[in-house]
């Protein structure tokens, strides 16, 4: 993903020594869910660094999270804390033979003040468009996320009776997250498959993702995943948090990883079989916390969860949500899709 930045405009900016003493107290502080209108769900976390500086990451509907480039907190002029970010989408022009000539930026902003909550705001984002003719604006909610709890013990959890979520005839208890999209998915030879194909000189097809129509709260989930050459899903844990599926065999140990949390927890070790062969996975997500093993081994162990991953179906990671399967990137197949409810 390129790098990208933000805009500070309408807000008086405090001297150097006043803002480090002004950001230390800050409501700003802390970690967020985005609520997108029409688009998804986001996260946003603001720090204060070792340095003394405002710093700060984000996660825009999809992809990966990401470094802001700068974090300022001001004071508005209504007397509330206002927040600025900015990140810089960088746009390559190429002449008439497709060579770059030059590599242009463009300051996105989002803008924010805290009111008489300290746990919600609304910031409003300002998009150049990238022909340069003019700019885009919305609006987007932020919902602070209640701290961590501790690790659970996972040798002292209890389950409930198993559940098969996929019978292996047909697609009974699924739905695709959107209804408008292409369904590529269907049971054939007891295996889950989607089949994203599309067709020379007609135009691109968007294919769904498939969720199930059961949602749940902390689980045990254990099922069997195959991707080829090139393939990439995901298995969305409740709907928001996404565990990587893809062809990374041979690759050295990356947060998009057979096995990763994406883009937020590396595998800490590389345990995915060459593309072609059945993965099997054995996943815990409980209290917000996430373990995975994959073909035998351990890759992530009860790691926290900060927030959502890209594609997430909402912001909120404490509400109970579905296990959804990313069918809109290449095919894949599953099997053995089995749940165990944990026992509160």
């Amino acid at each position: 993903m390129k790098k990208h930045l933000m805009i500070l405009t309408g807000a008086a900016v405090l001297t150097a020594g006043a803002l480090t003493s002004f950001a230390q107290t800050s409501p700003f502080l802390g970690k967020w869910a985005l609520t997108i209108p029409d688009a998804g769900a986001g996260w946003l976390e603001i720090t204060e660094a070792p340095g003394g500086y405002l710093d700060g990451s984000i996660l825009w509907v999809s992809g990966s999270v990401v470094p802001l480039d700068c974090v300022l907190i001001s004071e508005g002029r209504d007397g509330n804390q206002a927040l600025s970010l900015i990140r810089i989408n960088e746009v390559e022009r190429k002449d008439a033979q497709g060579k770059v000539v030059r590599v242009q930026k463009y300051p996105e902003v989002l803008m924010g003040s805290i009111g008489d909550s300290a746990d919600t705001f609304t910031m409003t984002r300002i998009d150049p468009k990238r022909d340069g003719k003019g700019f885009t604006t919305s609006q987007f909610t932020a919902q602070r996320i209640a701290p961590l709890p501790p690790a659970p013990d996972l040798k002292n959890l209890k389950f409930g009776e198993p559940v098969e979520l996929f019978n292996g005839k047909n697609i009974d208890g699924w739905r695709l997250t959107d209804e408008n999209a292409v369904n590529g998915w269907f049971a054939q030879d007891g295996m889950l498959v989607c089949n994203p194909k599309q067709e020379e000189g007609k135009p691109h097809k968007n294919y769904g993702n498939l969720r199930t129509d059961a949602e749940f709260e902390d689980f045990n989930l254990t099922l069997k995943a195959k991707v080829e050459k090139g393939g990439n899903s995901g298995i969305y844990l409740r709907g928001v948090c996404e565990i990587q599926v893809a062809d990374t065999y041979g690759r050295p140990v990356d947060s998009h990883n057979m096995g990763a949390l994406y883009s937020r927890i590396t595998p800490s070790v590389s345990a995915e079989k060459p593309a072609g062969q059945w993965q099997e996975f054995d996943i815990t997500f409980c209290d917000r916390h996430v373990t995975v093993k994959l073909n035998g081994e351990t890759v992530i162990n009860n790691q926290p969860v900060e927030g959502c991953t890209g594609g997430a179906l909402w912001a909120d990671i404490t509400r109970p949500g579905p296990l959804y399967l990313q069918g809109d990137h290449t095919g894949v197949m599953y099997k053995d899709i089995k749940l165990r409810p944990i026992l509160k």
